[in-house]
């Protein structure tokens, strides 16, 4: 052995497990894009989508490059920025399918990065395929916030945990994920909410072989803290046009029954409604017990580390959903109170940003059972702990039960989806006329192209 490393004629062996971590990576990377892509459908993917075409679209034309920091609706879109900036640096009739084609990719890429961060956490690849595959099966994605880049931000918020907790083994590593914490933070500043997890990639200390501190989860840090004071510098000193609500809290407990949880099972939330009308909220009530029950088994058992990262998911999604509702006011139901009108209603967008998370903890503590039910375990000191076989075998059938529950959801769910935009109007075909117009009076600076549910002024120095 040379530095930890097995020896062969007195050559270090090279090690081919970072090879083929990086390739099963990009496989998953590849497969949760792709089925994101699936999902939308062929309609939804070359339709625009409200902020796509309106604000970053008018911004760009506006602001040109420099438009990246500037605010919208009270904080920062980096990411949702760059991506329009790619879209329209391209030929406009392929601006659509750029922007769905491109947020589908950075979906997949953040999939990617879950699989590969969460292995301090999981071990078996399969618990960590299942976890990272959430963004792209959960239900209510394709509705309205899969496939375009208005709603990337959801996304990111996904991702934010895993970077912060996440113990780089290198510098390299550090600072590439530094890079992406930039972008992540400085597109979602509800990630904020996760900052207390970067003690995580501190505890305990680390040495380094000169006996000093191990500073590899300074470049994270740094950046997550500074990208999260620019987005609540952004958010005081900018004006929110959306009217805050005041919902009681038996709306907030119900409708998040009904929409993130009901929703993390069958995007028709109206479904949900139908059976508490008919059966009572024990619909409801019992399943959300039967969870609750498992994510509290997982920090019972789980590593330390495992267990900060279940209740940071569990509790990010009831915080983000409380604290969009109460945002936007125009969001409130009476959710305590149904009738037989709300059958019909849509799931809302802050459904499947908080049912991510949800989703998500349900999947880790998921693995977190099974791990440790089956004597896998990521912290050695758990190995020697004492623990009756009976017990072990019943966590792991409690954790294969809900492994089996999040996959079943998954697959009555992949195939192409009802969408807020699968009715149209897709992009291309507007493109010919919206020239032909341009050309037809060259005093016309900008014309209109329809996107859903807006309409976007495309500049006819572009289309000429």
């Amino acid at each position: 052995m040379r530095d930890g490393r097995p020896v062969r004629d007195g050559r270090p062996v090279r090690d081919g497990r970072p090879v083929r971590s990086a390739v099963a990576a990009v496989l998953v990377g590849l497969a949760v894009a792709a089925v994101a892509w699936w999902r939308l459908g062929p309609v939804t993917r070359r339709t625009v989508w409200a902020e796509d075409g309106g604000i970053f679209l008018r911004d760009r034309v506006a602001l040109g490059p420099w438009d990246l920091l500037h605010p919208y609706a009270g904080y920062l879109h980096v990411l949702p920025r760059l991506v329009v900036d790619l879209a329209w640096a391209l030929p406009v009739p392929a601006y659509a399918l750029v922007v769905s084609t491109t947020a589908c990719v950075l979906v997949g890429g953040i999939a990617a990065l879950v699989f590969v961060l969460s292995r301090q956490v999981l071990r078996p690849w399969p618990l960590r395929l299942l976890l990272a595959a959430v963004p792209a099966v959960l239900p209510l994605a394709p509705v309205e916030i899969s496939g375009n880049v208005a709603n990337l931000h959801w996304y990111c918020m996904l991702l934010a945990p895993w970077l912060f907790a996440h113990r780089s083994r290198s510098w390299w590593a550090a600072g590439t994920l530094a890079a992406v914490t930039a972008l992540t933070v400085l597109t979602e500043p509800q990630t904020v909410l996760f900052l207390p997890l970067l003690a995580l990639a501190w505890l305990p200390v680390r040495r380094a072989a000169s006996g000093r501190p191990d500073l590899r989860a300074l470049p994270v840090t740094v950046t997550a803290l500074v990208a999260g004071a620019a987005q609540v510098v952004t958010s005081v000193s900018s004006v929110r046009t959306s009217e805050p609500g005041s919902p009681s809290w038996q709306d907030l407990v119900a409708g998040y029954l009904l929409q993130p949880f009901a929703g993390a099972w069958n995007a028709r939330v109206g479904t949900a409604v139908e059976a508490v009308l008919t059966h009572g909220w024990s619909v409801l009530v019992v399943p959300a017990l039967v969870v609750v029950g498992m994510l509290a088994a997982a920090v019972l058992v789980g590593t330390w580390r495992a267990r900060f990262l279940v209740v940071a998911l569990a509790v990010g999604s009831l915080v983000v959903w409380v604290a969009a509702i109460i945002a936007n006011g125009t969001s409130e139901r009476p959710w305590a109170h149904l009738s037989a009108g709300m059958v019909g209603d849509p799931p809302l967008r802050y459904a499947a940003g908080a049912g991510l998370l949800l989703v998500s903890a349900v999947a880790l503590a998921a693995g977190v059972l099974v791990q440790w039910g089956s004597g896998v375990t990521t912290d050695p000191a758990q190995r020697d702990r004492p623990s009756s076989v009976l017990l072990r075998v019943v966590v792991a059938a409690v954790g294969w039960c809900a492994v089996a529950a999040v996959v079943a959801s998954s697959v009555v769910s992949l195939a192409p989806a009802t969408t807020r935009r699968s009715a149209g109007p897709e992009w291309a075909p507007q493109i010919p006329a919206a020239e032909r117009e341009c050309r037809a009076d060259p005093r016309l600076q900008v014309v209109r192209v329809e996107i859903a549910p807006w309409g976007a002024e495309v500049p006819c120095d572009r289309l000429r």
